[in-house]
């Protein structure tokens, strides 16, 4: 049974960048209010990205409804000496009171588009901005790198094996989520595993062959201990580690019930195609070839395109940190105050005004043929991707089994990309999104006022 909890971590008030807090008391000191909408998007997709997976909604529902300041936080708020009574006793009672719209877990997503819309009084609106930030980032960046490595393992298993690496434990435990959306089949994290109901997954170290006399003797403890486990066969001499779970299978017979050997380093290529020989000719067709060690989507596409007989990979430091793109241009920018549409002009740093929609076309053969941003209250063609979240600070509806759901829309999404982005190498051209005439000259218009 798993927790109801989405979250292991749940992070006090105080987590938030100070300006917010600064920000928050001169709007109130200065009478500055009214409903605000903020968007949450992507200025634009890493050089090695065609698409973004969009996960982290379930964590961002759990903060925003559960977030309050307690007497502790008020305390040392005080005693920075930063802030007035009266805006202390304000935080005091704060709650979010105000609507979310966003795509759904495991929806893909492009440059530019709202993956969350928040319209709330503007001092509520304001103070979530680094914490929803902080936690779309790690998960969305985790999600879409681990997409890749699924594309590219072409059916093959992939479980997560990147905790001890990854940046913090929040990122150990929210990147495991993230992962199990995007398609791994499991994960090392014992603690995500209750969490979430993902499946856990381990072999054995190194370090537990070396405690042993020989490598033999270590296979014959860990397989009395665990008879269907995976051994590991590198720690000396990666074919001759074969060669001693072929002889335990020799001395167990029938009893022999080992699943697999691990590969964890060098010429997997190579050494999977010899260990494979040797398993087969030993009448242990059934042993699988598990493969770790550096991998990614790139060295997991050469193995699968090599015709490496590896039945499943484990990936961790290269996936746990998005090695090749360890971080996305995520923003959370403010776009209409009091039904005023606002926009920023800063170079390379423009935005769009107004309350928005993402509309998603689809083509007879059920692929994604382009989106379009437009103004929420357009009608375009196509599939609308911002779907109501929360009401008056409320969630809108109870998720029925809400991860399982962002898992297989993941994965029908990912099969709904055109062949060229669903490829590891850069599009071309890459998949279409524009923005509709309306919300152009909305943009427009915004722009030429603030000209006057």
């Amino acid at each position: 049974m798993t927790r109801t909890r989405v979250h292991a971590i749940c992070p006090s008030a105080l987590l938030v960048d100070l300006y917010e807090l600064t920000m928050m008391q001169a709007y109130w000191a200065h009478g500055i209010a009214g409903s605000a909408t903020f968007d949450l998007f992507v200025r634009r997709l890493p050089p090695s990205r065609n698409f973004l997976l969009a996960v982290g909604l379930e964590t961002a529902v759990e903060l925003l409804a559960g977030t309050r300041f307690t007497a502790d936080d008020l305390e040392y708020l005080s005693a920075t000496g930063l802030f007035d009574r009266g805006f202390l006793d304000e935080l005091g009672s704060f709650r979010f009171t105000g609507d979310v719209d966003a795509m759904a877990e495991g929806t893909v997503a492009f440059a530019r588009e709202p993956v969350l819309r928040v319209t709330a009084p503007l001092l509520e609106a304001q103070f979530f901005e680094s914490v929803l930030m902080n936690q779309f980032h790690v998960q969305t960046l985790l999600a879409s790198k681990a997409a890749r490595v699924v594309l590219a393992a072409g059916g093959r298993r992939v479980v997560d094996f990147g905790m001890r690496r990854m940046h913090g434990v929040d990122s150990a435990v929210a990147g495991a989520r993230a992962y199990w959306v995007a398609g791994l089949d499991g994960t090392s994290n014992v603690l995500a595993g209750e969490l979430y109901g993902i499946p856990i997954v381990g072999t054995m170290a190194h370090s537990f062959v070396q405690c042993h006399s020989s490598e033999l003797d270590a296979f014959r403890a860990f397989a009395a201990t665990y008879p269907e486990t995976v051994l590991l066969v590198d720690t000396y001499d990666t074919l001759q580690g074969v060669e001693h779970v072929i002889e335990l299978a020799r001395e167990l017979g029938d009893a022999f019930r080992v699943r697999g050997i691990r590969l964890d380093s060098g010429d997997l290529l190579e050494l999977s195609r010899a260990a494979r020989q040797r398993l087969d000719a030993a009448g242990l067709g059934q042993v699988r070839i598990f493969a770790s060690g550096n991998l990614d989507e790139h060295r997991v596409s050469e193995l699968v395109g090599g015709g490496a007989p590896i039945d499943a990979f484990g990936v961790g430091t290269r996936l746990g940190t998005s090695e090749d793109a360890p971080n996305l241009d995520l923003v959370y920018k403010l776009a209409q105050l009091d039904g005023r549409p606002l926009l920023k002009l800063s170079t390379d740093k423009a935005t769009l005004p107004g309350i928005k929609q993402v509309w998603r076309r689809v083509d007879d053969q059920g692929r994604f043929a382009g989106d379009v941003i437009g103004l929420a209250g357009e009608t375009l063609d196509g599939v609308p991707l911002l779907e109501p979240v929360m009401r008056h600070g409320a969630r809108v509806r109870e998720p029925a089994d809400a991860l399982a759901a962002a898992r297989q829309r993941a994965a029908e999404q990912l099969a709904a990309l055109p062949k060229s982005v669903r490829g590891l190498e850069p599009a071309e051209p890459p998949y279409p999104v524009e923005v509709s005439p309306a919300l152009a000259e909305c943009a427009r218009q915004v722009s030429a006022g603030l000209a006057d």
